[in-house]
């Protein structure tokens, strides 16, 4: 799409719909319920319930670590640019503003794609391979 005004010509992004996501079965719509296929899907436990009782807390620490330094990234990615990685190599880059509180989306702003521009929207965390940023 071309804007002229005067002598400047402006060239703009073709902008991109937004998909609205179905919100979840309970009242405050975090999540889905427990014991539904999408819940088990997503939530695997890589422990079996026969496991050795040693074993147990080891792997909730390390999950512990592991979830704690990537809620330091989330935050150290607010407000910054970040290149997604995706699926059929496609590389969109976008503001990041926010997560869910599941970390199945990722809400961002100026979202640059190969089809154009869209000024909001949803990134869903599993059609994302990897993600980089400057720090």
């Amino acid at each position: 799409m071309l804007i002229t005004g005067g002598n400047k010509r402006l060239e703009m992004a073709t902008p991109v719909s937004v998909l609205r996501l179905p919100k979840g079965p309970d009242p405050n719509s975090r999540g889905f319920d427990p014991k539904s296929p999408r819940f088990i899907a997503l939530c695997r436990t890589s422990i079996p319930s026969s496991a050795d009782a040693e074993q147990l807390p080891r792997e909730q620490h390390a999950r512990s670590v592991l979830r704690e330094s990537f809620l330091r990234c989330l935050l150290a990615m607010a407000n910054k640019k970040i290149q997604f990685h995706m699926y059929e190599r496609v590389k969109v880059e976008a503001t990041f503003r926010a997560s869910d509180i599941d970390v199945l989306n990722f809400q961002v702003s100026d979202l640059h794609t190969p089809i154009g521009v869209q000024k909001e929207a949803l990134i869903r965390c599993q059609d994302v391979i990897s993600f980089t940023f400057d720090a």
